[in-house]
Order: structure tokens, then sequence, then C-alpha cells
């Protein structure tokens, strides 16, 4: 069930109409549960099993670690000895710290069982000359697990670090398959979405009509902008032997572009549908390509993501508290499990090491920044600034390379082509003539052409804080739906964030 699709939107207008008419908390959520279920058995009926015992386990899990400390079951007993007391207090905090890690251990289990065993027995496999199918140990991931695992860690963190444990199945069941977030994000941890399904309110017109623009402006960045952007990516990138270095730096930035509004626009989607339930799910993007530096790029781009990363690794590791040296190891580190988060290929490995290495580049820039002033000076002047935008932007843009040809070959052939490389004139010919319509130098000028509005709009939203009212919102939506229904390409693409 696409989210761009009029299954879709008759599957929520349902479910809408249900969940408003039950008075009772209850029924609410056995409605988003069951309804989840049935929107997730359209893409993968197979694993909902799998899904509700995990979904079990974690519940049962967070119910041990967080149980009543043995000083509130004997403060009544006058016989229990401070000594005796301090005693049970550590044996209780040891066995719930064994429980943490079980818990982490099988969700982690799961998660690279489905991500990387696959590609494990398939390297076994064809090792063996004698064998010659090499989808013989092909296994099809659930599609969410790894935000669902995610998830299920942090929940299991907060109730060790003092959170309190969900107390009903069924609403930590209707949070964990809650549809709207359920295989792309945002990740939302259970205690901010828990309070609102305890207090959700039908939503006023200003809320609706937020709601319907999110999902209006979510469907215009994928259907219309990700969806046309990656038709050109797809053409370039599955020639690589015949496009030249031109055609490859024109892929490079459209790809950039297109995984930002393919992912951007699948979470505003998101965000629109639960504001309808009367829910807010949190930001993932903040105008990330805006960013002067490769540590405010990830505050602002998957956002989530890098919340998580920060909560539940960086910090554990020891975060900035233990010295230079030590704090760029664990953002290389940090950013390393980022990579292998995303996938088995060697190229996310690569992303992800850049990424750190990035990270730890900017954290002893940093340094050396505030040892000398003048240094400190430049990066703070519009020069400085407009530098250390396209410094960043170049190495964030670039590393999408590994991003989007996870195979090293292919990889190292596009950053081989990258200068003094010639297009093959039937690559013209197919790509820009008969497949576009268009000219490489108009390709050029329509990306630069995005890059400018994202930029004005920018300037309107972030600067001069200029928003819609409601009631433009609540006009322009459907107007949004018309021109996605005109303009979006015939069979749309999936979501990049789905093989994730």
């Amino acid at each position: 069930m696409e989210f761009i699709s009029i299954v879709y939107g008759l599957f929520l207008l349902s479910v809408l109409g249900i969940y408003w008419s039950m008075a009772q908390q209850k029924w609410r959520l056995w409605t988003l549960l069951l309804a989840s279920l049935v929107f997730y058995a359209s893409w993968q009926y197979q694993y909902i099993p799998l899904l509700l015992a995990l979904v079990f386990i974690n519940f049962r899990f967070g119910l041990e670690i967080g149980e009543n400390i043995p000083s509130e079951n004997y403060s009544l007993d006058k016989k229990i000895s401070n000594h005796e007391l301090q005693f049970a207090e550590a044996d209780w905090n040891r066995r719930r710290l064994k429980l943490l890690w079980v818990g982490i251990i099988l969700n982690v289990l799961l998660l690279l069982s489905f991500k990387y065993l696959s590609p494990l027995l398939r390297f076994i496999f064809l090792s063996n000359p004698t064998n010659s199918n090499p989808d013989s140990f092909k296994l099809i991931a659930p599609l969410g697990i790894s935000f669902f695992s995610f998830e299920c860690i942090a929940y299991l963190v907060d109730i060790y670090r003092g959170a309190p444990a969900a107390q009903e199945f069924l609403k930590f069941a209707a949070y964990k398959f809650f549809f709207a977030k359920l295989i792309s994000g945002p990740i939302t941890r259970y205690h901010k979405l828990a309070n609102q399904f305890h207090n959700s309110r039908l939503p006023t017109a200003d809320i609706v009509a937020e709601g319907l623009w999110l999902i209006a402006r979510g469907a215009v960045k994928k259907g219309i902008l990700a969806d046309h952007l990656g038709i050109f990516v797809d053409l370039c990138f599955g020639n690589l032997q015949r496009a030249g270095s031109v055609d490859l730096w024109l892929a490079t930035l459209a790809y950039g572009l297109q995984l930002y509004l393919d992912f951007n626009g699948y979470v505003d989607i998101a965000r629109g549908s639960a504001m309808l339930f009367g829910f807010i799910l949190p930001e993932n993007f903040d105008f990330p390509y805006f960013s002067t530096s490769i540590a405010d790029f990830w505050r602002r781009w998957h956002i989530t993501l890098g919340d998580w990363l920060r909560n539940y690794l960086y910090f554990p590791l020891g975060g900035s508290r233990q010295g230079l040296a030590r704090t760029c190891m664990n953002l290389i580190i940090v950013m390393l499990i980022a990579g292998i988060w995303h996938g088995a290929a060697l190229g996310f490995l690569v992303w992800g090491a850049l990424h750190g290495l990035a990270l730890a580049v900017h954290r002893l820039t940093d340094v050396v920044s505030d040892r000398f002033e003048g240094l400190e000076n430049f990066w703070q002047n519009p020069l400085g600034i407009v530098f250390a935008w396209l410094l960043t932007q170049l190495m964030v843009f670039t590393s999408w390379i590994w991003f989007r040809l996870p195979d090293l070959q292919d990889s190292s052939n596009v950053f081989g082509h990258l200068w003094g490389h010639p297009a093959d004139v039937q690559f013209v010919q197919k790509v820009y003539v008969e497949a576009l319509n268009l000219s490489q130098s108009q390709m050029a000028i329509l990306l630069t052409a995005l890059v400018s509005f994202m930029a004005v709009f920018y300037a309107l939203n972030r600067m001069l804080k200029l928003q819609f009212s409601w009631h433009l919102k609540l006009v322009f939506a459907p107007l949004c739906f018309y021109c996605v229904w005109l303009l979006a390409p015939e069979g749309s693409l999936p979501y990049i964030y789905f093989d994730f």
C-alpha cells in the first residue's frame, strides 16, 4: 500500500472515521493496531507473526527491567539491615543490566541475521565453483526491521535508565506497529507517543489543515520531484561506462536531492497522517543541505537517527568526556555502525567511515580554531561561511556515491570517471534526447533551479519565519494532490529507505 495512492487515501480516511468514532481509548488503540497490521500485511504479511513475537518479547523485557527496586519492596520490613538492602539493590541492578544486554543482543542479532546472513551465505555459496545460482540463499528482510529494532533497543535502555515500563501490551503494540512510522520512521520513543495516545483529542481545523498540507507537500516531494530525479539518476548510474564526467557530477547532485526529497517526502506524509489522529511525530529533517559543517549536517539530517546514535552509542562510549583522541575515535565508531545499519555492502561501511573521519576532522578543526583567533574569525565571516558550506556539501554529496552504488567496483568506477571522461555519443542520444527530452545544459539548469528554490524556501522559513496560514494550506493541499496526479511519472519508484 503505497503512501502516494488512492488506496492509501481511502485506507487513511476509513481508519480515521473508525478511530474518532470510538469513545474509549482501548478501542482506539485496537483500531490503530489492527489497521497497522492490515497496512503491513499489504506489503509482507508473512512477517507479522515474527514482529508480533518481537514486540511481546521486548514488552516482557521492559516489565522485568522496570520492576520495583528492593528498597521499595522491603521498606516496611524493619528486619532488613542497611547492608542487606544495599546487597539486594546491587544484585537487582546486576540482574537488570543482564536483562538489558540480553534484550539488546536479541534485537541486534535479529537485525544482523536479516541484513547480513543472506550476503554471507551468498558469498560462501558463490565461492564454490559448482554452484551457479546466487539467489538460492536470498533472504528478504522484513520492511522496517532496522527502525523496528532501534526503537526496541531505545525502549529497553530508557527503561533501564529509569523511565516507566509499559504496563499494557495493547498500548505498546499500537506504538510499535503504528502504520505512519512503521516502515521508514521517524524513529519515535515509546513514552512520547504513549502520552499522546492517552491525551489524544479531536484535532482542530488548523491541525487538520497542517496534517493535510504535510501529506500534500510530501506527495509533491516524492511523487513529482524525487521520482523524476530518480529516472535521470538510474539512467546515469546504470550506464557508468558510457556516462561522461559532467553526467556523473549531475547524477551525483541529482541523487543527493532525490534521496533528501524521497525520504523527507515520506516523513512529511507520515507526520501529516499522524497529525490527523492527534499525534505529533518528531521532525526528521531541518534543511540539511544548508549546513556549514558536517556536525551541523548530522544535527539536521535524519534527526531521529542522529539522536539515537548520540544517546545510545556515542554517550555510552564516553562521548567527548575522555579527551580529544577518544572523542574522535568514538565519532568514527558511531558512524561505522551507522554505515553497517544501512546495509551489508562494503560501500555503506566506506560511507560511514568517511562521515566518521569528517566528524573527527571537524572536531580537530574546532580545537585548532579555538587557539587561533584569526582562524576562528575566518569561519565566522561571510567568505568563511560560504567556504565551509561548499566544503561540507562537497563531502556530503560525493559520499552519497558510495551510498547509491554500495558495490565498491561501481563506486570506484564513478570516482575514476569524475574528471576528463567523455560521454559516449549513444549515451547522450538515449538519455537526454530519447528518455528525458532535455539537453545536458538544461538538466544542469533544472537542478540549479531546484537548489535555488530550496534556498529561497529556507530563507523564508528559517530567516524571515514566514509560514502559510492554515486557510491557505487547506487551499493548496488539493492543488498539490492534483499536480501529483498530473505530473508524477508512470510507475512510481519505491521509497529509497525501504531498503534500510
